[in-house]
């Protein structure tokens, strides 16, 4: 019996893929000096010259934390906003706290994140009392159901003279916002993290090349670096993974706010890369330690730092 004759097909021509050149790592974000300016803590956005980068108009989510919901401390403005903004482009609900007179910039962030189609919740208060802390977590979960990433962002910082001239109540503040809320906030979540869920910590170079105009806050970051660690050993049998991000010299609202405007204009021009960061560069480590990707990671310290050393 013949067999009949394979017909013939021409090839199918598969489009070529669009080029994705690699960007210079020293150009694409602003990388010149920054004009003198000054805020009062704890710094808004708006006045700031240039605006610092979100993300909002760049960032892309590939579903990486889809149907899940996050708690971020320090959410309104700065790293917080642009980690807010991520998780809800990778399909995450946010919740974050923010102080009551930073407002305009909670509005704003908010508004990206319901864009994204999740759903966002603002959370004004004053992490310095335990009570805000524990009902933070209380309202997350009420509102969303769960809580799977925790991100311990919100933080405090001043140019100091030197510590003999160091008030108590600077110390207070500082100790208070970024170690005491750490620890109210992280232990109200706990009980309602399930296995797979994350902390992320926002720690700093600072906990590794103080400097002694921030001695205190240094000393509170390489504290959160110790935290960090032992959390992830305690969690790490439950399944919950601890990690911290330490950024470099990030263009947020908390930098003009720290006082110290004659370091300004070279704020972050002594990287190898030869610039400051923006905070938008800093959402993707932050979606990798949240996210499956980083299920073998736990007990980290990311350095986000233009290349300098920890």
């Amino acid at each position: 019996m013949n067999q009949p004759e394979p017909q013939q097909h021409e090839a199918e021509q598969t489009p070529s893929p669009q080029p994705y050149p690699p960007r210079d790592p020293r150009a694409g974000y602003y990388s010149g000096s920054f004009p003198q300016q000054e805020q009062k803590q704890p710094g808004l956005t708006a006045p700031m010259d240039p605006v610092p980068d979100h993300g909002e108009l760049s960032y892309t989510g590939h579903g990486r934390l889809t149907g899940r919901a996050a708690l971020i401390t320090g959410g309104d403005s700065g790293i917080g906003a642009a980690v807010g903004i991520a998780f809800a482009r990778e399909g995450a609900d946010v919740a974050f706290t923010h102080l009551p007179e930073e407002s305009e910039d909670a509005r704003t962030t908010s508004g990206w994140i319901q864009e994204a189609g999740t759903k966002a919740l603002t959370l004004p208060g004053d992490c310095r009392t335990e009570e805000f802390c524990q009902q933070a977590v209380e309202r997350t979960v009420a509102e969303f159901g769960r809580l799977d990433t925790l991100v311990l962002n919100a933080a405090y910082q001043k140019n100091r003279e030197g510590l003999e001239t160091l008030p108590t109540e600077e110390m207070d503040r500082v100790f208070k916002t970024n170690l005491y809320s750490l620890m109210w906030t992280a232990r109200a979540a706990i009980p309602h993290l399930k296995p797979g869920a994350s902390i992320i910590v926002t720690a700093s170079i600072q906990a590794f090349n103080p400097s002694p105009e921030l001695i205190d806050y240094a000393m509170t970051k390489a504290a959160q670096v110790a935290f960090t660690k032992a959390l992830a050993q305690e969690l790490g049998p439950k399944g919950i993974r601890v990690n911290a991000v330490a950024p470099g010299p990030i263009w947020t609202p908390l930098i003009p706010a720290t006082e110290w405007p004659d370091k300004l204009p070279d704020f972050g021009q002594n990287t190898p890369l030869g610039r400051a960061g923006q905070p938008a560069e800093l959402a993707p480590a932050y979606v990798l330690l949240a996210s499956d990707e980083g299920s073998y990671i736990s007990g980290a310290v990311l350095p986000v730092t233009g290349g300098k050393g920890l």
